[in-house]
C-alpha cells in the first residue's frame, strides 16, 4: 500500500527528496514494484557509496546478492541505475561488479589479501568519484517524475 500525502507537503524538489526517502525507506526490497524496486536500488546504491565506497556497497547488499545472485544483483542494479538516466555509475558497475564480488567472497574466506580486494574497491571508487555526483541531481529528477507513482498525492 503507498503512503498517502497532501500535496501542499510535496511542493519543492527537497519535499519529494525526503517524500520518497521516507517511503521507499520502509520498503521490504524486492517490492515486486519495478519502479520502486528501481527507485530503492538507484537510492541506496548512490547513498552506501557516498557513505564508504564500493565496500559498503558489498556489505550492504551482500546477504541479497547471496540469496540471489551476482548476475541478478548486477542486472537490476544496472537496470535501475540506467531507470534514471545514471549511464556512466552503470557502466561502471557492469564495470567491476562481478569482480568486486569476487573478491569480497574471496576475502571473506581467507582466500585473498585484502590487498587483492582494494584494489579493484579503489579503481571503481575512483572513477565513481570522477564523476562529480552527478547521480544525486539525477536522483532528484528521478524521484520529481516518480513520486507520484510511490506516493497517493491528496490534493487539497
Amino acid at each position: 500500500m503507498k503512503p498517502k500525502m497532501y500535496r501542499r507537503d510535496l511542493v519543492t524538489k527537497d519535499d519529494i527528496w525526503n517524500a520518497v526517502i521516507a517511503t521507499i525507506s520502509e520498503y521490504d526490497y524486492p517490492t515486486r514494484n519495478q519502479t520502486a524496486d528501481e527507485t530503492f536500488l538507484a537510492f541506496y546504491y548512490y547513498s552506501e557509496i557516498e557513505s564508504g565506497g564500493h565496500e559498503i556497497l558489498m556489505n550492504w547488499f551482500s546477504g541479497h546478492v547471496e540469496e540471489v545472485g551476482v548476475t541478478s544483483f548486477l542486472d537490476a542494479l544496472v537496470g535501475s541505475l540506467e531507470a534514471i538516466g545514471a549511464y556512466d555509475y552503470a557502466a561502471i558497475e557492469r564495470k567491476y561488479g562481478r569482480d568486486m564480488w569476487q573478491k569480497f567472497k574471496e576475502l571473506e574466506n581467507g582466500e585473498i589479501e585484502e590487498e587483492g580486494f582494494y584494489a579493484v574497491i579503489e579503481q571503481a571508487d575512483k572513477e565513481y568519484d570522477q564523476l562529480d555526483g552527478r547521480i544525486g541531481e539525477l536522483l532528484e529528477t528521478y524521484f520529481v517524475d516518480v513520486h507520484m507513482e510511490l506516493i497517493d498525492v491528496i490534493q487539497d
